[in-house]
């Protein structure tokens, strides 16, 4: 039988955190891979929703497609964190498409420095594990 070690709540939820954000740079990135298709609505994932779902246990929330011939949302298998996927247009042009090309920028960039960030608290938390580890040297 292996031994699964517990590290607790933060490097659970920071582990989440940044399958989360990879998922969602899915899910923005098929947002702008279909920024010219009609009658496209953007993707957006509730972080959270999903995050409050993985302090209670449930790693798994369905995402909605948005059209069955649209390039997907981002699909993982597994026991991988879905996240809550979710349908979201502001603004929705005379073809039907909801994606603005700044809006999604804006959003990877976003997207890009919380998962930078919190790679670095992870690795500064395995970090303090291993000197506590070795006795503080």
């Amino acid at each position: 039988m292996p031994l699964k070690p517990d590290f607790g709540t933060t490097f659970e939820l920071l582990a989440r955190s940044i399958d989360l954000r990879a998922r969602n740079h899915g899910v923005i990135s098929a947002n702008i891979a279909n920024s010219d298709t009609p009658g496209y609505l953007p993707g957006r994932i509730s972080f959270e929703g999903a995050l409050k779902g993985v302090l209670k246990g449930d790693d798994r929330v369905a995402a909605p497609p948005s059209h069955p011939r649209h390039i997907p949302l981002g699909s993982v298998a597994g026991n991988e964190l879905h996240g809550e996927a979710a349908i979201d247009a502001e603004e929705v042009g005379e073809d039907g498409n909801g994606v603005s090309l700044e809006v999604e920028m804006g959003r990877m960039a976003e997207n890009q420095i919380m998962y930078n960030a919190s790679v670095q608290i992870l690795a500064k938390k395995f970090e303090a594990m291993k000197i506590a580890i070795r006795g503080g040297n």
